[in-house]
């Protein structure tokens, strides 16, 4: 059985970036990072990687997050401005880890304390004073890499407990000529999406649930991947293998190495582009809405090619 703890321990970036670093892993991306991605984009293509923020979306009823609720404050009617003008307004209702969505550092901690040792009384009712979503605010930007762990095994969609392992991401970056290394924002498709649009079933599609194992915290630090999203509701397998662990891949990559991680993405008609030209490389946008103190937000990440 891995200890995640000892685990978080061995590959902690506590300090790395000096005491009062809320940024984590998204430091290994450099200005030159920036610039060698933008050279990804090479036939103007746009992949919208977010799902939509809908009434009808994956979150299952009695869970500790509903679907948005979409609330018109204002439709036009009644209103009299002359010349028959009217307009509409709205807003919204939701969860910020409703769909699409980035955990900021702060999202999850142990033994009191969250990413670079800051407490975790510093979370409060009214938000979180250290490693909140907004210092993510200059946006998770770079080279974007596309693991399609899911085609590789031939199947529509990985098995509900199905562990995707560090072997596993090797042989994909070997089968798709791909490499991931420092800087990247590495993306997992586990193929939950395409489960989602085919059964509409939102209770078999919160849980049990493929995704990455323990074991690949490793293989992203020894390569200083700057984040990692994937297609499924948390990134890591669930339940957690081993079990009686409560989301321990959650609290070495974010806690310990801070990394933050992206869910509930859609990778179908990138996946499909990826596989018919055979690049597996992308500029990716996706920066998250600086809501303060938050721990999360809603995100519509763009993949250029």
């Amino acid at each position: 059985m891995t200890d995640f703890r000892q685990l978080g321990a061995r590959l902690s970036n506590w300090g790395r970036w000096g005491p009062d670093d809320e940024r984590g892993t998204l430091n290994h991306i450099t200005p030159a990072d920036l610039v060698a991605a933008a050279a990804l984009i090479r036939t103007g293509k746009v992949f919208d990687l977010g799902i939509p923020f809908g009434s009808d979306g994956p979150q299952a009823p009695g869970g500790s997050r509903i679907n948005p609720v979409l609330l018109m404050s204002e439709t036009g009617r009644g209103q009299d401005f002359g010349d028959d003008v009217h307009y509409a307004d709205d807003y919204v209702f939701m969860p910020l880890q409703a769909a699409s969505q980035w955990d900021a550092l702060a999202h999850v901690y142990y033994d009191g304390l969250m990413y670079n040792g800051f407490s975790a009384e510093s979370i409060t009712g009214r938000g979180a004073a250290h490693c909140s979503i907004d210092r993510l605010g200059k946006g998770v930007v770079g080279r974007g890499v596309l693991l399609d762990v899911a085609r590789l095994r031939g199947v529509p969609w990985l098995e509900p407990l199905d562990v995707i392992t560090a072997d596993d991401l090797d042989e994909a970056c070997t089968r798709q000529g791909v490499t991931v290394g420092r800087g990247d924002i590495l993306l997992i498709r586990t193929g939950w999406r395409q489960k989602w649009l085919t059964e509409r079933a939102a209770a078999a599609w919160r849980s049990p649930q493929p995704g990455l194992g323990i074991d690949c915290c490793e293989w992203l630090a020894g390569r200083e991947v700057a984040a990692v999203g994937s297609d499924n509701r948390a990134v890591e397998v669930l339940p957690a293998r081993p079990p009686n662990a409560f989301l321990p891949l959650h609290m070495v990559l974010i806690r310990d190495m801070g990394m933050p991680l992206a869910e509930i993405l859609d990778f179908e008609e990138l996946s499909d582009d990826c596989a018919a030209d055979g690049v597996w490389e992308f500029f990716l946008c996706a920066p998250p809405i600086k809501f303060t103190g938050a721990v999360g937000s809603p995100i519509n990440p763009l993949a250029l090619k």
